[in-house]
């Protein structure tokens, strides 16, 4: 949007990290948004952040609610077979105010060979999501506000994309996973989120938003719970918006039953 991560980056960050842009580390050739590297290109990013297949990746990003994007890198690594990745609990916004050290030095590490195996478990396409509206193997959940899942309040940024959701997806707006002092909430209480909403975690599911950023934050939940496999819908709504038909997509805004 409208921030400078890598400025953000480069004025101030935990001593050592590198900068991961989820930006760059994408399928550019795709129309749709953010949607996920092959495992060349993935492979090559991350092994040029010095990351091979034997480090312990930690996550963390700028953002005020805590976390916001860290949690898509974490999956990413996890899509791409990488199991030692954790997200630091409280992000930066929390490592500033706890008054640990912080460097504006780039780092500049060592390339390493990193091999990615995709694990497609993690994965869903827009083919699957379409088939499980029949089938329904998979409960659906949207991580966007509640206003985006309904279709009253607009989404930010966007041309030519109307907000609403997929049919029989239910909504858990991300926010609430975190407190309000950007901590993941514990996982007693994540388990109480997803019951409240009749989630079971001990069925398959399928994380989504407008483009498997904040999906992620779905996922993670999920695994502080005990379940680790959790898919994305990487196209997500912007994907959907495009391709399904309209009977599946489903707005207040048009007078429809969301």
């Amino acid at each position: 949007g409208t921030r400078e991560a890598r400025r953000e980056y480069l004025e101030r960050h935990v001593p050592g990290a590198s900068f991961f842009d989820i930006e760059e580390c994408q399928d550019t050739s795709s129309p749709y948004e953010m949607m996920l590297p092959g495992e060349a290109r993935f492979a090559d990013y991350v092994g040029g952040l010095g990351i091979s297949n034997s480090t312990h990746v930690v996550v963390y990003d700028g953002d005020h609610l805590g976390s916001f994007y860290a949690p898509r890198a974490w999956w990413m690594f996890r899509v791409f077979g990488h199991r030692t990745v954790s997200v630091l609990n409280g992000g930066f916004r929390n490592w500033l105010k706890e008054g640990h050290p912080v460097t504006s030095e780039p780092s500049r590490p060592e390339p390493a060979i990193f091999k990615a195996k995709l694990d497609r478990s993690l994965l869903k396409t827009y083919e699957q999501v379409l088939e499980n509206l029949k089938s329904k193997r998979f409960q659906l959940v949207d991580s966007r506000s509640q206003g985006r899942y309904l279709g009253t309040e607009p989404e930010p940024d966007a041309v030519g994309l109307d907000s609403g959701h997929i049919r029989g997806a239910i909504n858990m707006p991300f926010m609430n996973f975190l407190t309000e002092e950007g901590f993941e909430k514990s996982p007693e209480e994540l388990r109480a989120m997803f019951e409240a909403k009749k989630v079971d975690l001990q069925q398959p599911l399928i994380a989504t938003c407008r483009k498997g950023v904040t999906a992620c934050h779905i996922a993670l939940a999920a695994y502080l719970c005990g379940k680790p496999d959790v898919a994305v819908y990487d196209g997500s709504w912007y994907e959907w918006f495009h391709r399904a038909p309209p009977e599946t997509r489903m707005s207040q805004r048009n007078g429809e039953k969301a």
